[in-house]
């Protein structure tokens, strides 16, 4: 038997250090500890794979919260089907007692387990739905109020709508504009476009 632990933050400036302290207490080997550094919308991470290849039978599963496993209803409760039925490993939620496959292996208990179970997982799966609606409703307000996003769009000089015009005819490289305003060519074509400088290179 060997005890494991799986930890999960949604992003990588976020702090694990709770789930680790939890893990410690626990008495889980720190080498036997798998992080994740990503969201918990679906199961494609890396450390949870290699976990899931090296449980075997009799082994324990800590997890702090169900939400740390997933925030996905349906995939959750697979995860938890393929742990406990298929690989025989007992999972412990640290902070939900109710979720401890080593107890009460009898069938009120497991109909206890899957009840508590459920709930837990469609209450992640609602948060996370909660959290998309409330990050597209403050884009949408933020967009009302005149808030752009995404890179700052380079400001032109008359200058430069001339030196486009000077290549367009050919008498200067493009190289020496991308030079001299610090651009990228995808920038420079795009900013093109936007401008309405020049319908097409004279050929």
């Amino acid at each position: 038997m060997a005890v494991y632990a799986y930890v999960r933050v949604s992003s990588t400036d976020q702090n694990e250090d709770r789930q680790m302290i939890a893990m410690e207490q626990a008495g889980v080997p720190e080498g036997n500890v798998y992080i994740d550094k990503q969201s918990g919308k679906d199961f494609n991470r890396p450390n949870y794979k290699r976990l899931i290849k090296r449980l075997r039978e009799g082994d324990i599963l800590y997890i702090l919260s169900i939400d740390r496993l997933g925030r996905n209803y349906e995939e959750i409760q697979n995860q938890w089907r393929i742990i406990t039925k298929e690989k025989k490993v007992d999972i412990v939620v640290s902070d939900m007692p109710l979720l401890d496959t080593r107890r009460d292996k009898n069938l009120l208990g497991t109909f206890i387990s899957d009840m508590v179970l459920q709930l837990l997982s469609f209450v992640a799966e609602n948060e996370r739905e909660n959290i998309r609606s409330r990050q597209a409703a403050g884009i949408a307000a933020a967009k009302a109020k005149g808030v752009k996003f995404g890179r700052p769009v380079k400001e032109v000089s008359d200058e430069f709508a001339r030196e486009v015009e000077l290549w367009a005819k050919k008498e200067i490289s493009l190289e020496e504009i991308l030079q001299k305003y610090d651009m990228c060519r995808a920038t420079f074509y795009r900013r093109v476009r936007e401008l309405g400088l020049v319908n097409r290179r004279k050929r």
